[in-house]
């Protein structure tokens, strides 16, 4: 019989269950650290619901469809507008070249805060502004036209003509070729960016709180 370590609760004992070969294990800090950033983003939610597009962050499955739908491997720029927290802005970071720029765009002072404090990386510069100008942005950072753009800001809440110039602008920023890669619980981002880009492909990822609708498009590609 293999001996298991154990340890004593009170009056009861409680067996530790070991790791499995290759699974990750958090320490306390970064569990701490994970409430922290659910927390802010909570409190972020409540100050503007109409710029936040979830109440907590995207889950780890929904940030691996991103990063696979932007194809981020393969970019030298790419533009994140509605980073929150950095969940998503760490996976992109993660799958991306060393030598790979990215342009996190944020509407919400706390969250850009956030992510200057808690995301030490180079290839990363966090910016307080809109997706409105995004352009703009791109010039003063002396960054080329980005090869994605991936986007969680809720196009189904924002004013109508705020939208417009958003879609336009991610249209006229991306490079020949670039995916502009949308996940929104609703699809009004379809009806904005689409006289622009064209029909989009459409996933579902329902391992999400709430699930989402991931929408792609590519500059360029055949218009049905």
């Amino acid at each position: 019989m293999h001996q298991r370590e154990e340890v004593q609760n009170k009056n009861r004992v409680m067996p530790l269950r070991q790791p499995e070969a290759g699974e990750p294990v958090a320490s306390g800090a970064s569990l701490a650290n994970k409430l922290a950033e659910k927390i802010d983003f909570l409190h972020g939610f409540l100050r503007h619901p109409d710029q936040v597009g979830s109440v907590i962050p995207s889950s780890v499955w929904l940030e691996q469809r991103l990063v696979n739908a932007t194809r981020v491997a393969e970019a030298r720029v790419v533009v994140e507008l509605g980073p929150g927290t950095g969940g998503t802005t760490r996976a992109l970071l993660a799958a991306m070249h060393p030598a790979a720029r990215l342009l996190a765009i944020e509407l919400e002072p706390a969250f850009q805060a956030h992510l200057i404090r808690s995301i030490r990386d180079a290839r990363l510069t966090a910016h307080l502004g809109s997706a409105e100008q995004i352009i703009q942005t791109l010039t003063a950072y002396r960054l080329p036209a980005p090869d994605a753009i991936v986007s969680g800001i809720p196009f189904s809440t924002m004013p109508a003509a705020v939208a417009e110039r958003s879609a336009a602008a991610i249209a006229a920023a991306l490079a020949p070729g670039g995916r502009f890669v949308a996940y929104q619980v609703r699809d009004h981002v379809v009806r904005y960016a689409t006289p622009h880009l064209g029909t989009p492909q459409q996933q579902w990822e329902w391992i999400n709180i709430p699930p989402v609708r991931v929408f792609t498009w590519t500059k360029g590609a055949l218009r049905l």
